[in-house]
């Protein structure tokens, strides 16, 4: 079991294995670190190994957008087993890979979809063509990868008059897909636009069927008949980090102990058996809540 200075148990484990995008989303903090070198589906394999025999349980693969990697399957399906394992991805190559990669062995995925105009969509993401999107999200569902969650950043002055729409189109995959609406995060950016999540929260507890609360961040979700609403608050906030029970390798092979800073990594790259064990346990050890750097 991994338990940091602070008591918090690490039960997740996050890894990157690109930092390379085929969108350029304007908000994006690429996990907080950005690198080219990037760990062979082995290396992963080795590591994800060795934080599941200190008790890890859940992997989430990230990036970058992970599914431009053309051996994205290969490294699903050289993990060890978990009890879930998921994927951040933008969807747009979903329609080519979720069958695959739900056959190699993922359990799920989170799609990043802030908008379902199209014009909107293509401003944002600089780019990006919607219909893939919406088509990788009736893949991935076709696949078994559910529930899918959507990943919606709110936006002020940009796509909060979306959010019912949003809902809608949620409620046509009968429980299969949840919405997650997210606080736009203040990492790399200045402010502007930003809306406090938490003021949807009265709209939405007035017709749930139940309200549930994740122990990750005090998070809630609200259950209606057929669909599902999280409201998430950004990671630099005290409840985030007061339960926080996550840790990060970026795709180059380093430990990142906090999302919120970069000056105490632990290159594990390399390392095999007991010298990468240490280096685990000295990563965690490392974590801290409440930085302010």
């Amino acid at each position: 079991m991994l338990v940091d200075a602070f008591g918090r148990r690490v039960t997740n484990l996050r890894i990157s294995v690109t930092s390379r995008c085929n969108l350029n989303c304007f908000y994006c903090h690429q996990e907080g670190y950005s690198s080219d070198k990037e760990l062979t589906p082995d290396e992963i394999s080795e590591i994800a190994g060795a934080f599941k025999s200190l008790g890890i349980r859940k992997v989430k693969i990230t990036g970058g957008e992970p599914l431009i990697r053309k051996d994205i399957v290969e490294i699903v399906e050289k993990l060890p087993e978990f009890d879930e394992v998921s994927m951040t991805t933008n969807g747009a190559l979903l329609p080519r890979y979720a069958h695959e990669l739900s056959e190699a062995g993922l359990d799920r995925v989170n799609v990043s979809l802030d908008t379902l105009d199209e014009e909107k969509y293509r401003i944002m993401t600089r780019g990006g063509r919607i219909e893939r999107v919406i088509d990788g999200i009736h893949e991935a569902v076709n696949a078994g990868l559910t529930p899918v969650k959507i990943n919606m950043v709110l936006i002020s002055g940009f796509n909060l008059e979306e959010v019912d729409r949003m809902v809608e189109f949620v409620r046509k995959f009968n429980g299969k897909v949840i919405l997650q609406l997210i606080e736009l995060v203040s990492l790399n950016y200045n402010g502007e636009g930003h809306f406090d999540v938490y003021e949807l929260a009265r709209k939405f507890e007035e017709n749930a069927k139940e309200v549930r609360v994740r122990s990750m961040q005090r998070r809630k979700q609200y259950v209606f008949e057929d669909y599902a609403v999280e409201l998430v608050k950004p990671v630099d906030n005290s409840e985030f980090c007061s339960a926080c029970n996550r840790i990060r390798v970026t795709a180059d092979g380093k430990i990142k102990p906090c999302l919120m800073r970069n000056d105490n990594l632990i290159d594990i790259r390399g390392l095999r058996g007991e010298s990468l064990i240490n280096a685990i346990k000295k990563a965690v050890m490392l974590r801290e809540p409440y930085y302010r750097g």
